[in-house]
């Protein structure tokens, strides 16, 4: 009773932050919009502290202000500059009163410094090191590349297990210290071993993946809880992720060519293991309530509730609504192949391509990331509300026409035109990371909205899995791409083809936009009623680490 009766409390205090920060933002919310939440914030002395559904919707969606009979062109005055440096600092805050500040830490922790950071400049490194260490061709190193994805493959068991199997009484504290554990023995043992065998580095730097993935699936359960609970801030949280990896991107860009030039190829590695040290303190720094009752647990307990999760996803795959945007996201994924270590070649190819120094390799990255972020800022400015069918079918139109500008370089029209090498690059990077941002955030706050509640980290990471398996497909496709064409450590004359055929399969993607529901971004998408009660019950008497304030104590 105590833990439903305060976990009612901390609901009541989440809509109230979020109509605080809504009134910050608009400044027009009236007074009529708050009246229905009176008898829930104050009830009568004695009273039980619970509110029906018809007042926890009330609370949720304000009431429109009452029509004046001479209605008046609204006033806009001229905004105050420093209001408007102070408003994301007014946005972080909101997020953390009104969910959690070591939420919203391991949210920047994971999504800034692991895959913004340490994924940017994993890419470039590594793609170093196959060159010059291991001097490989592009289509092996495509190839090798394909299994970094598996332990994001994984992401259903990681996702699993944070959800029905806690380690000393706790659900997301070990696996964060799991991930930091294995993440950091790999890169420290790619980075002092010198003439590694291609397997044996391969081997640890799928290693140094694992501890991101298990990192990430982790955090993901927490943001895809949060969705569900206060579904108007899906997309503020999707808009936070996108901000922190953007960011993160931004300096791991603009950093590796620098350290890959000073350290070299394989000495810079060792800037792998910031990230998963990070893991390991926030394992011991973030906020997780003990839950008791799980020491009591046997195996036959864990193996019912394992059984009861995977019934549930079961379910809930088959479900329309579910599977079809499902299938959109993995062939949309999987269709547009990557010819990424092609382009990577050639661009650093003196003889044949532009010749790119190290420097400059990292800095066009990094603008490429400052484009990520450009593309956040449009989508939490101006699309979050669109709908999920229209926004996708414009974003997938749009990212057809920036893969021809790749065409255009490889064919150097750009010469001609007079536009030198660095510049079209560069604006090139910029445009294809705008659009690419704005084509994927939709597509992950759709993920959070078809996860049920009960199930919401392994069913999140399963459709984050499904991505992966996409981004698997793509790799593997255009390293057999690559190979056929005969694209070499020297040869590229068969690159344009490559890139055109991909061009028309992006465009043919955007015939099966009818599998992506015709919804807002804020619409129920699946039933309440669609898992188990067992499991929904099991969660409701869980603590988790992102629904309860750092000043109340609880004896469960």
């Amino acid at each position: 009773m105590l833990l439903s009766h305060t976990t009612q409390s901390h609901k009541v205090a989440q809509k109230l932050n979020l109509l605080k920060f809504r009134n910050f933002q608009s400044q027009h919310l009236s007074l009529s919009s708050l009246l229905p939440c009176l008898p829930s914030l104050f009830p009568i002395s004695g009273a039980p502290l619970a509110m029906s559904s018809n007042e926890t919707e009330e609370l949720i969606t304000p009431h429109p202000p009452s029509p004046s009979p001479l209605p008046s062109k609204p006033k806009h005055h001229p905004r105050n500059p420093t209001s408007l440096l102070l408003q994301p600092f007014q946005w972080l805050k909101m997020l953390s009163t009104t969910l959690h500040p070591t939420f919203i830490l391991g949210i920047i922790l994971v999504y800034g410094l692991n895959l913004g950071f340490s994924d940017s400049y994993f890419r470039v490194v590594t793609d170093y090191y196959w060159k010059d260490v291991q001097k490989i061709n592009p289509s092996s190193a495509q190839f090798y590349i394909g299994f970094y994805f598996i332990p994001w493959i994984l992401r259903p068991l990681w996702g699993l297990l944070t959800d029905v199997l806690p380690i000393m009484g706790y659900r997301r504290r070990p696996y964060f210290v799991i991930a930091g554990v294995v993440g950091v023995s790999s890169a420290v043992l790619v980075t002092i071993a010198t003439k590694l065998p291609a397997s044996l580095a391969l081997l640890c730097f799928i290693g140094v993946h694992g501890g991101m993935a298990m990192a990430t699936a982790t955090i993901d359960a927490c943001t895809a809880k949060n969705s569900i609970e206060v579904k108007e801030l899906a997309a503020d949280l999707q808009s936070l992720c996108g901000f922190c990896h953007s960011l993160g991107a931004l300096l791991g860009y603009s950093t590796s060519g620098f350290l890959v030039h000073k350290l070299g190829a394989q000495g810079s590695l060792g800037i792998l293991t910031i990230a998963p040290t990070a893991f390991l303190l926030l394992g011991f720094l973030i906020y997780e309530l003990r839950f008791a009752n799980s020491t009591s647990q046997g195996s036959k307990k864990v193996v019912e509730r394992i059984g009861g999760a995977m019934e549930d996803m079961y379910r809930t795959i088959k479900f329309p609504q579910v599977w079809k945007p499902s299938l959109f996201m993995f062939l949309s994924l999987a269709l547009s192949y990557s010819t990424h270590e092609g382009h990577f070649y050639w661009y650093t190819d003196p003889v044949a391509g532009p010749g790119f120094s190290k420097e400059f390799v990292g800095m066009m990255y990094a603008i490429g990331a400052v484009g990520s972020m450009i593309g956040v800022f449009i989508y939490h400015k101006f699309l979050k509300d669109f709908s999920l069918r229209d926004l996708l079918f414009y974003a997938q139109l749009l990212y057809v026409a920036s893969g021809m500008l790749d065409l255009m370089f490889i064919l150097r029209w750009n010469l001609p035109l007079g536009i030198p090498d660095p510049v079209f690059i560069i604006v090139e990077e910029t445009i294809y990371h705008v659009i690419g941002r704005i084509r994927w955030m939709p597509m992950v706050v759709l993920s959070t909205r078809l996860c049920p509640l009960g199930i919401e980290g392994t069913f999140f990471a399963l459709l984050m899995c499904i991505d992966s398996v996409g981004s698997l497909s793509s790799k593997m496709l255009g390293g057999m791409v690559l190979h056929y064409l005969d694209i070499s450590r020297t040869n590229f004359s068969n690159l344009w083809l490559a890139i055109l055929v991909r061009n028309c399969l992006r465009f043919g993607t955007i015939a099966l936009i009818f599998l992506v529901p015709n919804a807002t971004q804020h619409d129920v998408l699946v039933p309440s009623n669609i898992t188990s009660n067992r499991n929904t019950s099991t969660r409701v008497q869980e603590a988790t680490l992102e629904l309860v304030p750092l000043s109340e104590k609880l004896d469960i």
